[in-house]
């Protein structure tokens, strides 16, 4: 049990922490949907971008895209350094290390799998409701590092969701008490409203999902698993974007905006 002024301090650290992670992101996620849902344009006629542009001057775009990596990735080393204690390695306990990478990337191609395809069944199935936001993802012929650039952006977004969400406030809850069950919903909830700009259709999707990987990560004990899956979705959603849009362009494709409607500010999550 910890003492009443290490529960103070854990629940302080836990509050920072998700202020300036993703707890940040995900309010201004539902800000977003928020402001969709009181435009009078339907929230299906309106879009969102993925990854947009940084600045107009290529050098300045890819220099800025880099910076944006570099500090996600440094406050998930911040997150690390936290659950860090003498003795004992903080990767290893929350399995963030290549101790049994090849078990580690089949459990995460088949949760891919398991979770990508009815996700992106699910998106569709808004789209064609009108419950869920159009979103744009970068052209993959804009120039030669647009690739390498979206490799990193869904590298990032695995890391950060992952380690933040299930290693992270898995090891603190639980330390606060908290039942297994209970973790698993309340990060799950956080990680749909860290979605909520997408629309209704991705809130559900990645509450089942954040269902899902946390029941994983009980049962495995590594978070490594769920940072190759979630990679893996990212990357199909990012680079197999485009050609969605060409096979299906009646759910995939562009939404004009009406005149003079504004678009929703991009999210600051991915």
């Amino acid at each position: 049990m910890l003492a009443g002024y290490e529960r103070t301090r854990l629940k302080w650290e836990i509050w920072i922490v998700l202020a300036v992670t993703v707890g940040q992101s995900a309010l201004y996620s539902v800000l977003s949907l928020v402001r969709a849902l009181l435009r009078p344009t339907p929230i299906g006629s309106q879009q969102t971008q993925l990854n947009p542009r940084r600045d107009v001057t290529a050098f300045w775009d890819v220099l800025y895209q880099c910076l944006a990596v570099f500090f996600a990735l440094a406050l998930i080393a911040l997150v690390i350094y936290l659950l860090w204690e003498p003795g004992h390695s903080a990767l290893r306990r929350i399995g963030l290390d290549f101790t049994n990478f090849g078990g580690d990337a089949g459990r995460g191609i088949l949760l891919a799998l398991a979770i990508g395809l009815p996700g992106l069944a699910l998106y569709a199935a808004g789209r064609a409701l009108g419950i869920t936001v159009q979103v744009q993802a970068a052209p993959l012929d804009a120039a030669w590092w647009t690739v390498p650039l979206l490799l990193l952006a869904a590298l990032r977004a695995g890391l950060t969701e992952e380690v933040i969400f299930i290693g992270y406030l898995f090891d603190r809850l639980r330390r606060l008490g908290w039942g297994w069950w209970t973790i698993i919903l309340t990060t799950a909830a956080l990680r749909a409203a860290y979605h909520a700009y997408q629309g209704i259709g991705p809130i559900i999707g990645n509450f089942v999902m954040g269902v899902v990987f946390g029941w994983c990560y009980r049962r495995w004990g590594r978070v490594m698993p769920l940072v190759i899956a979630h990679t893996v979705i990212d990357v199909v959603a990012f680079i197999g974007y485009p050609l969605a849009v060409a096979l299906w362009p009646g759910l995939f494709g562009p939404v004009p905006a009406p005149s003079g409607t504004p678009t929703p500010a991009p999210s600051p999550t991915a």
